[in-house]
């Protein structure tokens, strides 16, 4: 289906929003695992992002972005958020009536075992993403976008909302700092 359908179909019957939702739910949710480590944590950032998206659907408009990439730009500000307070966010959890919240979590909770499985799969990832989150932010982004996303250099631009040189300066300099992190001879 074609966004503009979809973003018409949800500004007249906000319900529809559930289909955006099926759409980016585990792409967005991994990428804020990926950035965070921390199932719970991951829950309750994506959940803040659908959140903040549901609110804000009427005032998107297109302006050389796609949906996807909104979204990831709202869930890479609610990451950054989280990051730099250190505490967990006031959940979506507790801003919805419990039939909605059992819902949730039933949904949340099929993914859980799938995504724990793959994490405990990967020990050096788990090295890897320590490491990686001892870089500044900016490191932290890219890297992320690159190579736990498989996004292109311009779609992580688009994300980040910086130019091209600067995009590949980073990745450069932060895949160099972990390289010396996480081989130090």
């Amino acid at each position: 289906m074609v966004e503009s359908e979809l973003l018409r179909r949800i500004r007249s019957n906000p319900a529809d929003f559930s289909e955006l939702f099926r759409l980016y739910y585990k792409p967005i949710f991994g990428y804020i695992l990926r950035r965070t480590g921390n199932f719970d944590e991951a829950a309750d950032i994506a959940a803040e992002t659908f959140f903040k998206a549901f609110r804000n659907i009427n005032r998107f408009s297109y302006r050389g972005i796609s949906v996807k990439i909104w979204l990831y730009r709202i869930a890479t500000n609610e990451v950054n958020l989280f990051i730099r307070q250190w505490k967990k966010h006031n959940s979506i959890f507790e801003r919805i009536d419990s039939a909605d919240r059992d819902s949730f979590n039933d949904y949340v909770n099929e993914d859980r075992i799938e995504y724990e499985a793959e994490l405990q799969k990967h020990d050096q990832f788990m090295l890897i993403l320590s490491e990686l989150r001892k870089l500044p932010v900016k490191y932290q982004e890219v890297i992320s976008l690159k190579y736990f996303e498989g996004k292109e250099n311009k779609e992580i631009a688009e994300i980040l909302a910086i130019k091209d040189g600067t995009l590949k300066s980073l990745l450069s300099r932060g895949l160099e700092k972990l390289r010396q992190k996480c081989n130090p001879f």
